[in-house]
């Protein structure tokens, strides 16, 4: 049962409907309790649930612990729950004869763990605000809309939205259905023919004989790795804050215009944003004041913010897989953020504050960055798509004079189209009516998507199968 499938569709369906009978908060809990259930029973397609429902009790077990004060340290409890996580999702570096040999399942367990880390660090801070409830525990830790592929949301802010629901408005509805509307567009006919391209293009370079077809195939190859996860991963999203807010509560967003960024940090700052705060709150801060009160001086303070960037980021590699390749993402991750900090320290002590923020507000040179952030991003993901055989096996088949032209090429392509696009969008939103912008009327949305509906309905009826949720392995 995929985020962008008719059953998943008609699951939450049954599950809006469900939840709006009566607007009693524990009504409202009773519903969702049971929705998560019955996801978690599908998605498991057979195999066994104990080993994951093992794993929400003992966060839930030093959840008690940590409120009632009887644990003496967190750190015990948070390195036991990151081991349990390893040992479940079968690291590679772990010897098989300590695996499970029996098959279980593992959806949304990444997820999870974000949830009982986040959840154990703020009880023992005492910002929770009260004690966690069993049923609201299991609620927010397997809520169905964000088990796959998250968002990933603050307890306070789901258990909130989930006391204060009440029926959605006409308005709600419309702007609910919008959503989902659009993310079964990204999903399933934008993420299919993305889809379709990366994999055509992974065996054009396999086969190509000339230069030029192989520079042509590696680079919408590499180009098309980010759009599909985009349209993908966002369309998703989009699915599950509809859903959510039809049900009633508020999912935070996880998109904000990636690919308008003009750095790779500010493209993490756009790109799965619940990610990268729930990384800044309970990584990158805590390590950056640690380093800071060890080693107390001003000079060193960049040092220690480049090398907290890397860190963080590398945990990004480590925690969307289990082998070498996803470590080696993750290092490219850290890297391009460090290497971005770096170059912003050097820039402004080079041209001082003023002049560097007059050249970083240069039309031309936020296009070349915006170019520059895009092939980086594509390029790591090689790492993310495929294993180190397959991309030893792609480089071998273009050689090294491709690959160059590739990147160039992505680089090109990229920062001109990015830049039009900007350019483009911009002037459409400016069109008005009315003192209102034509693209925000109702009517025009209603339109636009009533014919995104229509064509991705069209997907079903032919049946195309919807895509999977490329996070859902996560």
């Amino acid at each position: 049962m995929t985020g962008a499938s008719l059953r998943f569709l008609a699951f939450s369906a049954l599950v809006i409907l469900l939840a709006n009978l009566s607007r009693r908060f524990a009504w409202r809990q009773t519903v969702l309790l049971a929705a998560n259930a019955a996801f978690l029973w599908e998605c498991a397609a057979g195999e066994s649930l104990l080993p994951l429902i093992a794993f929400v009790g003992y966060g839930y077990g030093g959840l008690k612990l940590l409120e009632a004060r009887r644990a003496r340290a967190i750190a015990p409890i948070l390195v036991g729950s990151l081991l349990i996580y390893i040992w479940l999702k079968e690291y590679a570096f772990l010897p098989s004869a300590l695996l499970l040999r029996s098959p279980y399942s593992t959806i949304g367990l990444s997820y999870i763990l974000f949830r009982i880390i986040h959840l154990l660090v703020d009880a023992r801070s005492g910002a929770l605000g009260g004690r966690v409830g069993l049923v609201s525990y299991l609620t927010y830790t397997l809520n169905f809309t964000t088990l796959v592929a998250g968002p990933i949301q603050r307890y306070q802010d789901f258990d909130k939205g989930t006391r204060t629901a009440g029926r959605p408005s006409i308005i709600h509805i419309g702007e609910g259905l919008e959503r989902i509307i659009v993310g079964c567009f990204k999903a399933n006919v934008l993420g299919l023919a993305f889809a379709i391209l990366k994999t055509d293009a992974a065996r054009q370079v396999a086969g190509a004989a000339s230069w030029g077809d192989r520079v042509l195939a590696g680079a919408a190859l590499v180009a098309s790795c980010p759009i599909l996860l985009y349209c993908n991963f966002s369309g998703y999203i989009d699915i599950v804050i509809g859903i959510a807010g039809l049900i009633g509560f508020v999912l935070p967003e996880n998109f904000d215009r990636p690919f308008s960024a003009s750095s790779f940090i500010a493209f993490w700052g756009r790109w799965h944003i619940t990610l990268s705060t729930w990384l800044k709150t309970y990584v990158y801060n805590p390590l950056l004041m640690l380093l800071m009160r060890r080693y107390p001086a001003d000079t060193l303070v960049p040092v220690w913010g480049v090398l907290a960037y890397f860190v963080t980021f590398f945990l990004v590699g480590a925690w969307h897989g289990r082998t070498s390749a996803f470590l080696f993402f993750g290092v490219l991750q850290g890297l391009g953020m460090s290497m971005n900090k770096l170059y912003e320290i050097a820039l402004v002590a080079s041209l001082g504050r003023k002049r560097a923020k007059t050249l970083t507000s240069n039309g031309s040179y936020v296009a070349i960055c915006r170019g520059l952030t895009f092939t980086w991003f594509a390029l790591t993901l090689l790492w993310f798509w495929f294993d180190w055989a397959q991309v030893a096996g792609l480089a071998t088949a273009m050689g090294g004079l491709a690959t160059i032209g590739a990147l160039l090429l992505i680089l090109t392509a990229s920062t001109l189209g990015l830049a039009l696009w900007e350019v483009g969008r911009t002037a459409l939103w400016s069109i008005e009516w009315r003192q209102q912008p034509v693209l925000g009327s109702r009517y025009v949305r209603t339109a636009w998507c009533t014919l995104l509906g229509l064509i991705a309905a069209m997907m079903f009826v032919f049946g195309q199968r919807a895509p999977e949720i490329v996070y859902k392995a996560f």
